[in-house]
């Protein structure tokens, strides 16, 4: 019997890297674009195989699994869940989110073969105890992450959120159409994480000042969002990619793809995730949905997508 996983991708509206230290972020699921995980029954010992990375295919064993694999630490986590020694069956990862893009690939997989797993023991998995296992991997990926990615991807609904409080959901009230550029450029998410928490070190004063302004801009969008001013969340989004400028974390393409994307008439832009590649977003009205689109291809981006953000999920 075949049945089918899956999870979202991410976008960070405003919030990135000052998140990690405290500060609020806004996130949103982009459902247009999902990883998947076939399940199927059978009596062998599990393997666990991609249809885009033949390297990828392995098979599990409790206790001798590589621990420092994302994939082989998802299966032991919720094999550890269940509480169960021995797993059997098939299960294949198709994704089509960009890898290492800032659109949280690494923790929707996860999300995707954790519930997997469920569905080979054909048991569910509530959000709250996915979410804790997907940020167990997400150390993995990213060595100190905020617990945003995991938190977004797993409830599916646009979210504000604080590092270690209370899952706080948005309202959004009018839809956001946001276009997503891919750079096709990897973003090395943990290194200039890490980099970001260098420079706080050396330069404590003037990082947390910025860190402080971005949280501002973020306090400052969610009124927007859910007065549905798209106008000033566009004013928000390009302020904050200025200030993701003054940390050092984005770079010439990102850079370009968001001037792009301003002059295409977009109501802001800005970089999306780590940073210094990976994607950037544009918030849209409907009407220049296409000149921005046609505008970011124009300045290179390896791949548009479009996605509407209604009331607590995506739509294509």
């Amino acid at each position: 019997m075949l049945s089918i996983s899956s999870a979202p991708a991410k976008a960070i509206l405003v919030g990135e890297h000052a998140v990690v230290h405290g500060q609020p972020a806004i996130a949103v699921p982009l459902s247009q674009l999902r990883a998947c995980v076939d399940a199927r029954n059978s009596a062998r010992p599990l393997t666990v195989s991609s249809s885009h990375a033949v390297s990828a295919s392995f098979r599990w064993c409790k206790g001798e699994s590589d621990s420092t694999d994302p994939l082989n630490l998802a299966i032991d986590l919720t094999a550890r869940f269940f509480a169960v020694n021995a797993l059997h069956g098939e299960l294949m990862i198709r994704s089509e989110i960009p890898v290492a893009s800032g659109l949280g690939s690494g923790a929707a997989v996860s999300a995707a073969l954790a519930r997997g797993v469920a569905a080979l023991l054909n048991r569910g998995i509530p959000d709250d105890d996915l979410s804790s296992i997907v940020y167990e991997v997400e150390k993995l990926h990213h060595g100190t992450p905020s617990g945003i990615d995991n938190t977004v991807i797993v409830y599916e609904r646009p979210l504000y959120f604080v590092k270690d409080r209370s899952v706080d959901f948005i309202a959004i009230t009018r839809p956001l159409t946001l276009v997503v550029a891919d750079t096709g450029m990897p973003a090395p998410t943990g290194a200039v994480v890490a980099d970001v928490r260098d420079r706080l070190k050396r330069q404590p004063s003037q990082t947390r000042d910025l860190f402080s302004r971005i949280g501002a801009l973020a306090r400052r969008a969610r009124i927007s969002i859910e007065a549905g001013d798209h106008g000033r969340l566009g004013q928000l989004m390009t302020q904050n990619h200025e200030l993701l400028q003054a940390l050092d974390v984005s770079c010439a393409i990102l850079d370009r793809l968001v001037q792009a994307a301003l002059n295409g008439g977009a109501f802001g832009a800005k970089l999306s995730g780590g940073g210094r590649g990976g994607s950037m977003i544009a918030l849209v009205s409907p009407e220049s949905e296409a000149s921005v689109s046609d505008a970011l291809r124009r300045a290179g981006a390896q791949r548009v997508i479009v996605s509407a953000v209604s009331g607590g999920i995506t739509t294509s």
